[in-house]
């Protein structure tokens, strides 16, 4: 999609990556995971002149929303978080809270973004499909996929999100994930079936103990 804006930026000591998405026309754009500098996302987007019309949580671990407070003080916007995530770590951004649920989508100019559930790293996990296009958050990274021992994170829905939900997504689906851990900053889904050693399972015991291997 030739107006598509997708913009990947690494911030903080975790290596995160924060997104905007977006409509080159109108320039509306929403950043995925405010955090760690909020004052360098603003600044993104002035320099861009880009239109912030909201935020959008992956997850919500720290790393992912340090910096969602902060943003809310400078401009008045809708979060959107899932609403299995906010009803998990019950965030106070008050009346900016957009609930989500799998399937809503929400159009910035001519583009179009999917919110698609994908529990297991966190009850309410979600990812961001635009086009072919995937913002992954800490569901999967390249050749990886999220911890699934931290506080709400569930190791057999981790399998039912990659087996059912990501592997039958089309091979040109490109991948964007919340870390900068490979050599890599973005694959396609083709090929992480091929080099992501979690993405290799269609039995979930066998899942299990590649992920888990201490419930052995």
């Amino acid at each position: 999609m030739s107006n598509l804006l997708l913009k990947q930026i690494e911030v903080g000591p975790m290596e995160n990556f924060i997104y905007f998405i977006g409509d080159k026309n109108t320039k509306d754009v929403v950043i995925v995971d405010p955090a760690w500098d909020v004052n360098l996302l603003f600044e993104e987007a002035k320099k861009d002149k880009l239109n912030i019309k909201g935020a959008l949580i992956t997850h919500g671990h720290f790393d992912h929303t340090n910096g969602v407070e902060e943003f809310l003080k400078s401009i008045d916007v809708p979060v959107y978080i899932n609403t299995h995530e906010m009803d998990f770590f019950k965030f106070g951004w008050g009346e900016n809270i957009k609930k989500t649920k799998s399937g809503d989508k929400l159009k910035l100019g001519d583009i179009e973004i999917q919110f698609v559930h994908t529990p297991g790293h966190t009850p309410g996990s979600q990812c961001f499909l635009v086009s072919n296009n995937l913002v992954s958050g800490d569901t999967l990274f390249i050749n990886g996929c999220g911890r699934c021992d931290l506080p709400g994170g569930n190791v057999e829905q981790m399998f039912d999100t990659i087996y059912n939900k990501l592997m039958k997504m089309d091979d040109d689906t490109i991948i964007f994930p919340g870390h900068n851990y490979a050599e890599k900053t973005n694959d396609s889904v083709g090929n992480q079936k091929i080099t992501n050693p979690y993405m290799q399972y269609d039995n979930l015991m066998n899942f299990v103990n590649r992920r888990m291997p201490e419930l052995n």
